[in-house]
């Protein structure tokens, strides 16, 4: 029996393509306008977790920042976007070590875990693009330093985890069902 069946490679493959193209297309307009580099961990972390809920399989969110990343690179995006790779890894061995049917188990659960594993894993994005790929640049000290750097992101992950919880709320009220749940089961 294979470890990821075709659903969940194609769940994947949605994710990681939405994820890289959307970041592609709008996270650079606003950056332009903003100069808030928040708008790519909202795409981002809305995603992780609908590809977590839909999925539920360690070593999926992983994947789906590994397709992300080549797809925003090819399309014109930053070479900092390997952060978010990063990010994604983070949050695939957290989420992995709550346990997806505990995170998922209620709406309570959902928010309570999926909301702070966001905003950690914009952290580790954050942090890990302010360390390796703005060291003296004047808008990381603007910004103060990588700890500012992170917090930024993190207000990101805010954003796009509530809109990440909302959507798998949705669905589940909607009565969609992932991985042997049954729509009684929501």
């Amino acid at each position: 029996m294979t470890y990821l069946n075709t659903r969940d490679v194609a769940a994947i493959a949605i994710c990681g393509a939405l994820w890289g193209v959307l970041n592609a297309l709008f996270a650079p307009i606003f950056f332009a306008a903003t100069g808030m580099p928040f708008l790519c961990d909202t795409i981002g972390f809305a995603l992780l977790i609908l590809a977590a809920w839909w999925i539920r399989k360690p070593g999926a969110v992983t994947i789906v920042g590994l397709i992300a990343t080549p797809i925003n690179l090819a399309l014109g995006g930053g070479i900092q976007f390997l952060g978010f790779a990063v990010a994604a890894t983070f949050f695939d061995v957290v989420v992995s070590v709550i346990g997806y049917q505990r995170a998922f188990k209620s709406s309570t659960h959902t928010v309570a875990s999926m909301m702070p594993v966001s905003v950690a894993s914009a952290g580790v994005a954050g942090a890990t693009i302010a360390a390796i790929f703005m060291a003296g640049v004047p808008l990381l000290a603007k910004w103060g330093g990588i700890a500012g750097w992170a917090g930024l992101h993190m207000i990101g992950a805010v954003i796009g985890g509530a809109i990440g919880t909302t959507l798998v709320l949705a669905l589940k009220k909607r009565r969609i069902s992932v991985h042997g749940e049954t729509p009684s089961q929501h």
